[in-house]
């Protein structure tokens, strides 16, 4: 019985696991084998390469130019968390209708992103919403062609990005500020302390590690953008990011070996640039009473 009650606790941890080995790691696994041999995802064999297509990834401009399309998502997930930071720290507090714009912020990121991009594929297109509802205001001279031009087309993509993922920063802000107790709001208020004061040392500091994980979420966010651009511009005109490379990589030209290894390198990327802000910004115990 004493041996039952201590293996008791794994076998509830075995489907758990068995689904994360299955669906994670043993594709992680073939991901990597892949990576050293060059397929077409059809033949029976596969041809030994080695390093050939790493090193393709790391010489071949078509390859690790579009990195650089990230950090206009990299910026736009900075300017969605503040954006989403700045309407949690408001409706955490009383304000009227505030059940209604909580709603409103994060109706966004219930909408499939397939969806999404279709919508926003109408407001940007020529003569589409966006430029009707410039000229009805008398700002017809500045119609665009936000999706053809290649100068401002990933300007229009990170945008879409924005008005989609707010939505999510904003839920995990406010429900971090909820979870703050509300007589240290109390005590704050009998001090005189101004809401600038409580959101400086008291909402800011109890919710770092919920910044912390936006930050997580808005680096691989920015390097792993797909939806978006495959479904409004299909990569052209300079909005391909490195998924879309990578996944035009395998189905498009069948080169499934080099794709591995995009997805590969890509998955480096994002764990070491985690590692680095985990050790700029460690996740410190908060303590505010």
């Amino acid at each position: 019985m004493t041996v039952w009650r201590r293996q008791s606790p794994w076998l509830y941890l075995v489907p758990a696991l068995a689904l994360l080995i299955v669906f994670t790691y043993v594709p992680v696994g073939n991901m990597i084998w892949y990576s050293f041999h060059k397929w077409d995802g059809l033949d029976v064999t596969m041809d030994p390469v080695g390093l050939d297509n790493y090193v393709r990834v790391f010489t071949d401009e078509r390859y690790w130019r579009v990195f650089l399309v990230s950090l206009y998502y990299f910026v736009a997930s900075f300017a969605q968390i503040a954006i989403a930071l700045y309407f949690a720290v408001v409706l955490s507090f009383e304000v009227r209708f505030r059940n209604l714009f909580k709603g409103i912020l994060f109706f966004p990121y219930l909408l499939n992103g397939v969806a999404v991009g279709f919508v926003f594929l109408y407001l940007f297109q020529p003569d589409g919403t966006l430029d009707t509802v410039l000229r009805l205001i008398g700002l017809g001279g500045h119609t665009q062609l936000w999706l053809g031009d290649p100068d401002i087309a990933n300007l229009s993509l990170a945008g879409t990005s924005v008005w989609r993922f707010t939505g999510l920063n904003f839920v995990l802000f406010l429900g971090a500020i909820q979870s703050i107790p509300g007589d240290i709001y109390e005590a704050a208020d009998i001090d005189g302390a101004n809401r600038w004061h409580q959101f400086r040392y008291i909402i800011a500091p109890g919710i770092r590690r919920i910044i912390s994980l936006s930050f997580i979420l808005a680096i691989s966010g920015s390097l792993a953008v797909f939806e978006i651009p495959f479904i409004m511009t299909g990569g052209a005109n300079g909005t391909r990011t490195f998924v879309v490379q990578a996944y035009q990589t395998a189905f498009q030209f069948r080169q499934i070996g080099l794709a591995s290894a995009m997805a590969v390198v890509l998955l480096a990327v994002v764990l070491t640039l985690t590692w680095i802000q985990r050790k700029v910004l460690p996740d410190d115990e908060v303590n505010l009473s």
